[in-house]
């Protein structure tokens, strides 16, 4: 079973080595590694292009920000199970993708899988700030302010195939909009593994200022109502409560 791994990049010299290695490093052998550049001025091509070798589709143009990109990295794929590695991110260990395999092989009726991620230290990727601890999905999982955590879920292409890629209208919550999009308006096989699979640096574009934090959840509310899904009460505090309890 080929899964598709996608990266990302612009202008991050500092994190995609550790990112790239990450997934070269893994156990399992049928990965195709896609990185997809947005045409880097500070190094960081150059550093893709030490591995090329190794890395399977390497293209490097101007987009229209990280979700223009993830789509073309999932138009590129063809794996029968994607996933998607942020160039700040890095997987838990080597066994990560075999683990993946694994679930996928064990039950061909599986559609989505998803598990935690911890997120790290800029500087320190062993130190720990914060936890994502998901939980199994149920019909109230996105009310109760829960959301899978991107950088651990996995899809069937099939599921790209169905509900389309990442809505370019939403600069921040993009993510979230597909994902509203996947558990809520269709019906797919979805399993938690309680499991981390992935540490993430601390710093993303979405939680880096307050200012970002607003209009991300501005279109998060945007995302229920565009997809004729109405938000529950309550619900950003929920979800501010639900990122204040990942620090316990």
């Amino acid at each position: 079973m080929k899964i598709s791994i996608i990266t990302v990049v612009y202008n991050n010299v500092q994190s995609i080595r550790s990112a790239i290695e990450s997934v070269l490093s893994q156990n399992y052998n049928d990965i195709e590694y896609i990185v997809i550049d947005g045409a880097s001025t500070d190094g960081t091509l150059e550093i893709i292009n030490e591995y090329s070798s190794k890395i399977s589709i390497i293209e490097s143009e101007k987009d229209h920000g990280i979700y223009d990109a993830m789509n073309k990295g999932i138009n590129r794929a063809s794996g029968e199970i994607i996933g998607i590695l942020n160039s700040d991110d890095l997987y838990y260990n080597c066994n990560i993708l075999e683990l993946i395999a694994n679930e996928f092989n064990n039950d061909k009726l599986l559609d989505v899988l998803y598990g935690d991620l911890v997120y790290v230290d800029k500087k320190d990727i062993n130190k720990v700030v914060r936890k994502w601890i998901s939980s199994d999905y149920d019909s109230s999982f996105f009310e109760r302010g829960e959301v899978p955590p991107h950088p651990s879920l996995f899809l069937k292409k099939e599921v790209y195939n169905t509900i389309g890629l990442f809505n370019l209208e939403y600069k921040l919550a993009s993510d979230y909009e597909f994902m509203l999009r996947v558990f809520k308006l269709h019906v797919f096989k979805i399993k938690y593994i309680n499991k981390i699979l992935v540490k993430m640096r601390l710093g993303g574009a979405t939680n880096k200022n307050i200012k970002n934090i607003m209009l991300g959840n501005i279109e998060i509310l945007k995302a229920w109502k565009n997809n004729s899904l109405k938000a529950p009460i309550l619900f950003v505090p929920k979800r501010i409560f639900k990122r204040l309890s990942q620090f316990l």
